[in-house]
Order: structure tokens, then sequence, then C-alpha cells
């Protein structure tokens, strides 16, 4: 019973996570960088872009951290579920 929960919890943490980085790169071309709003996503996301974004390089002007971040999120969320099943 409580790993059901645990395991709902991990779910929709992840997918919360995902579309906050999700808003946070389509927010990044249309607001600017001193827009409240875009500051308080950059101020969760970009912890977690920044070592990737060391790792990564860019391709032109585009930035593939946040897919990776994406899938490296997806794939934690998809370990710890089938570890708690």
């Amino acid at each position: 019973m409580n790993f059901i929960i645990l395991v709902t919890f991990i779910r929709v943490l992840s997918q919360l996570f995902i579309w906050v980085v999700i808003g946070s790169s389509l927010l990044s071309f249309f607001m600017p960088p001193d827009h409240p709003v875009r500051e308080a996503l950059d101020r969760i996301v970009n912890p977690f872009l920044t070592p990737i974004r060391r790792i990564v390089p860019l391709a032109g002007n585009l930035d593939f951290s946040p897919l990776v971040l994406i899938i490296a999120v997806q794939i934690l969320s998809g370990f710890l579920i089938n570890l708690l099943s």
C-alpha cells in the first residue's frame, strides 16, 4: 500500500518537473530574462541544467540540455518505479 503511494508520488513529481523544464525552455523564447515567472522557473531548472551544459556542447544556437535533462528524469523515475514495484 505504501509503495503505491510512493510510486504515484514519484510519477507526479517527475511529470511536474518535466513540465517545468519544458515551460522554462519555451518561455526563454518569449519572455525577457528578468521577468518574474521566467526567473522563478530558471531558479528551479538551472541547477540541474548547468552540469549538463558543461558536458553537452551547443549545436549552433540550439541548447539540447533541457532534452537531456528530461530524458534523464524519465530514466531515473522509471528506474525508481521499477525498483519499488
